[in-house]
């Protein structure tokens, strides 16, 4: 099993900066990629960052430039930068993990971020 304990959401104006971090614990040694999600009101969830155990990383263009995602493998942290946050940006944001062995996916249980215009 894989905890996954997601952090540092919040209100921010548009145009401001975030930090996500999410804490990974237990099975920490099975985990392949990691991911951040956002989930808007109303709308499927989306994927806006992977890593992969071996450092690739891919974005989407809808956030590519503006968010940057990074793990900290000593402290078993994923982190999610977001900066130039638009009122678009307003949503539940889920870390995820998948495991090497049987694909699984973990998740958090997610972190409002809400951008004021």
């Amino acid at each position: 099993q894989v905890q996954l304990v997601e952090s540092g959401g919040g209100l921010v104006q548009a145009g401001g900066s975030l930090r996500l971090s999410c804490a990974a614990s237990g099975r920490i040694f099975s985990i392949n990629a990691m991911y951040w999600y956002q989930q808007a009101p109303g709308k499927q969830r989306e994927l806006v960052a992977s890593i992969t155990s071996g450092g690739s990383i891919n974005y989407p263009d809808s956030v590519k430039g503006r968010f940057t995602i990074s793990r900290d493998n000593a402290k078993n942290t994923l982190y999610l930068q977001m900066n130039s946050l638009k009122p678009e940006d307003t949503a539940v944001y889920y870390c995820a993990a998948t495991e090497y062995a049987t694909g699984r996916k973990y998740w958090g249980q997610g972190t409002q971020v809400t951008v004021s215009s």
